[in-house]
């Protein structure tokens, strides 16, 4: 069971991103014809068959916007997969991270309540992912400073999800 909650791309944002991304752009959906990479709407991988779109997504901006931070050149957007239509969002009671692939690299990128980066961490996600995570995130809730972490693919620099401190608790 994991201890911190991960955060998909909440519905009003992503229906906004079904019609104009955060680059400005038109989405523009297609259909998978391979496993593909993350969905960030549901937190699980493009399957073939499923009705995606690849859209530009700033989640520091979009965070900062809904509690009046100001990240200013922290602000970055990059390339997300989501459901081209809504879909149900992440399975309930899911028991672990997403995308915790044995081996995969991770950086976890600690904000401010000002949106400004206040550390980091690289991540190899160990066989016990859970609990690799978990332990990372509590090192990272560990410093009062800290407001939500950013994870991160190392690979690519991809935005997988987000993790943000807990109302009113020191943990996450």
């Amino acid at each position: 069971m994991t201890t911190y909650t991960a955060r998909a791309i909440d519905g009003e944002a992503l229906a906004e991103l079904r019609i104009v991304d955060d680059a400005g752009q038109p989405c523009v959906p297609f259909t998978a014809t391979e496993s593909l990479g993350p969905l960030r709407c549901c937190l699980r991988s493009v399957e073939a068959g499923d009705r995606i779109a690849l859209v530009s997504y700033a989640p520091l901006r979009r965070w900062a916007a809904a509690t009046g931070a100001k990240p200013g050149a922290y602000d970055e957007q990059g390339p997300v997969f989501i459901h081209a239509e809504q879909c149900d969002g992440p399975a309930p009671g899911a028991e672990a991270y997403p995308f915790d692939r044995t081996g995969a690299l991770r950086t976890l990128r600690r904000y401010d309540s000002e949106g400004r980066i206040v550390g980091g961490r690289l991540l190899e996600i160990p066989a016990e992912a859970t609990e690799g995570f978990d332990q990372a995130f509590t090192e990272a809730f560990a410093d009062p400073r800290v407001a939500l972490v950013h994870v991160r693919a190392v690979e690519y620099g991809c935005f997988q999800f987000e993790v943000r401190r807990a109302q009113g608790l020191s943990g996450g």
